[in-house]
């Protein structure tokens, strides 16, 4: 059996946008699940598109989200690329004598032939057809031109590209993997371009060769190359090579089921990295957008994606990037990561929040220029680990943690139908039973004890001893609950804030 050999072929744009991570994971993944190889091509024949820097980016994306690849191109500690691997050059534009040997294979043997058309006339046509409603192709102009007006309009240095010469008979087919049986009639295949007049090829060209001599088994790339595919197959043929397979992934789409483009909000994986979401999720979340697991599982690691992945469960239907899947998923990893860990990755936010700064092996707080430790911000992180869905949201979550007065209204101290006199005097009732407190004590569970006990003792509700507490502590309608905060904050806080509380009202 031939062995399975997958690339994923990105042009280097600038980013790599969310849908492309789904078409590498799947690629890493069906390679891994098959023992095959999975190969890094760079697609940059497009100059104009062409963005620098973005190779380096690209791999460090890849590489941070443990997408390994065998052979391709990869960077150094330095940020330098360089290749690796039987098959390079890697990079296309690195490989134009080979794509010119083969257009001229092609030219010899009549599959292509020059086109010497200008853009001028390539306009007025495409304007008569839309103005006909047909199909936009070219109309052959420059099939039939005899080899002695070619070499004069060579001789002539007259513009050219290399067109490939489609028969327009018959019916070209395949079997994707995805959408099962294709079959197109010939005559609606265009004469694609295959070689640009900048010399360069088109991806119609570098694609089929470059997949022919890196030994390329599956083809699997964006739906929206499905209709290309034919033209690629008459390449195939055309040459006399032997035909990969093909699998074609449908598009992601937003909640109005268009195409999920950078108009409508943010598609680059470096956007939601930046947003706080971690990069197992944002793998879960990619994986089962168009992937059917065929159980009600939902949360699978690296390793059991690989164990578990295969093309029979890929989707024919576009799937919907529902941003609200992703948070409740990155909130379950969140939930899941050692507490220390998650620290790590939400001081940078914090400082981004201007709350802390680093300060030698320590922190210091913004507002009051008090100094902190690791564990200190452990216990502050803690409090929002359940709560937590992106870690973007942790400096808002903990500001009042950090601040040195909080800012809100007096009506939010108070519960339900309580006066305010009540919400007043049960802070009171609070601060005279936590002042007698030690340092020490001053731990969620004792806490808890005593004001359950105060709540009893003077036949009041929890919410109209707690809420005015919680209120008090954190100034937020919604926060971790009181005992927690009370912890973390320490008695002489608690009880400054409590009685900032009792001055408000």
């Amino acid at each position: 059996m031939k062995k399975i050999r997958v690339r994923f072929a990105p042009s280097p744009t600038g980013y790599l946008h969310v849908g492309s991570l789904r078409t590498v994971l799947y690629d890493y993944l069906f390679a891994k699940h098959n023992g095959g190889d999975f190969i890094l091509r760079i697609e940059d024949t497009d100059k104009a598109r062409y963005v620098e820097g973005s190779i380096e980016n690209l791999v460090k994306i890849l590489d941070f989200m443990g997408l390994e690849y065998s052979e391709g191109v990869f960077v150094d500690k330095d940020n330098k690329t360089f290749q690796k691997g039987d098959f390079g050059p890697y990079i296309q534009s690195e490989r134009l004598d080979i794509y010119k040997k083969y257009i001229d294979e092609l030219i010899k043997n009549d599959y292509a032939y020059y086109c010497f058309c200008s853009q001028e006339r390539l306009g007025e046509m495409r304007k008569n057809q839309q103005l006909q409603k047909l199909a936009p192709m070219y109309d052959g102009k420059c099939r039939g031109l005899g080899k002695d007006e070619i070499q004069k309009l060579l001789d002539e240095k007259t513009p050219y590209v290399i067109r490939l010469k489609v028969s327009k008979e018959g019916f070209t087919e395949f079997d994707d993997l995805i959408y099962g049986k294709i079959k197109i009639e010939n005559k609606t295949i265009d004469d694609q371009v295959l070689m640009k007049s900048d010399g360069f090829p088109t991806y119609h060209l570098a694609s089929v060769v470059d997949d022919h001599l890196m030994e390329i088994s599956h083809v699997t790339r964006a739906e929206e190359w499905l209709p290309s595919t034919p033209k690629h197959i008459l390449l195939y043929k055309a040459f006399g090579w032997e035909i990969p397979q093909f699998a074609h992934f449908t598009l992601l789409l937003n909640p109005d089921k268009s195409k999920l483009s950078k108009r409508q909000g943010d598609v680059a994986v470096e956007d939601y990295l930046n947003k706080g979401y971690l990069k197992e999720a944002l793998l879960n979340f990619v994986l089962l957008l168009g992937w059917n697991p065929k159980t009600e599982e939902e949360i699978f690691s690296l390793a059991e994606m690989i164990e578990r992945f295969d093309l029979s469960g890929v989707n024919k239907t576009g799937a919907i990037f529902n941003t609200e899947k992703l948070d409740w998923l990155n909130g379950m990893y969140i939930r899941k990561m050692d507490v220390s860990e998650l620290t790590k990755l939400c001081v940078p936010y914090l400082i981004e929040a201007n709350l802390i700064e680093e300060k030698d092996t320590r922190y210091k707080i913004q507002d009051t220029n008090e100094l902190i430790d690791f564990e200190y911000l452990k216990r502050v992180i803690a409090l929002e680990q359940e709560r937590m869905k992106k870690l973007s949201e942790i400096g808002e979550s903990v500001k009042f943690i950090f601040s040195d007065k909080l800012d809100y209204e007096k009506e939010l101290l108070i519960w339900k139908k309580m006066t305010a006199e009540d919400a007043k005097n049960n802070l009171q009732l609070i601060f005279d039973e936590l002042s007698s407190f030690e340092e020490n004590d001053f731990q969620s569970e004792k806490l808890q004890e005593v004001l359950n006990n105060l709540v009893e003792k003077n036949s009041l509700k929890r919410g109209e001893v707690l809420w005015p507490l919680r209120v008090a502590l954190t100034g937020l309608k919604g926060s971790p609950g009181p005992f927690e905060v009370a912890e973390v904050l320490g008695k002489e806080k608690v009880l400054r804030r409590i009685k900032e509380g009792i001055v408000k009202i």
